[in-house]
């Protein structure tokens, strides 16, 4: 992977990123302990993470610019979040990021990127659910 541009660039910038965006969410849906967590109408979720992953990945500043600073700990707070959670998210956009061709190196890349704030997002042990 190029080091001198960003993931979002590398990714094919807003296409690619949209393309990674809805080939995920139907896997979250899918899962059975994420998809509970997930409203029936996926659409607004799939816009949000659209304009978060944007910003997250070094593209435009599309979400902050639309709802202010991202605060994604405080979001994610009214749901219970165990390190199984965070895990099964990371594998779900293991998944995606396979399903849209992404290179090897860039989906690593990637993962690493995001597995910081799947796991920063835990606010339940597992002996509480």
């Amino acid at each position: 992977m190029n080091r001198n541009i960003s993931l979002y660039e590398a990714i094919g910038e807003a296409e690619g990123l949209r393309s990674i965006v809805e080939s995920f969410y139907p896997k979250v849906q899918a899962h059975p302990l994420l998809g509970p967590l997930f409203p029936e109408d996926i659409n607004p979720v799939m816009d949000k993470q659209f304009l978060f992953l944007s910003q997250f990945f070094g593209g435009p500043s599309l979400y902050s610019d639309q709802y202010g600073h991202p605060m994604m700990r405080a979001r994610h707070l009214p749901f219970p979040i165990t390190p199984r959670h965070a895990a099964a998210w990371l594998g779900c956009m293991r998944r995606a990021l396979e399903e849209t061709g992404l290179a090897p190196e860039l989906q690593a890349a990637i993962i690493e990127r995001l597995s910081g704030p799947a796991y920063h997002f835990v606010n339940t042990s597992e002996e509480e659910t």
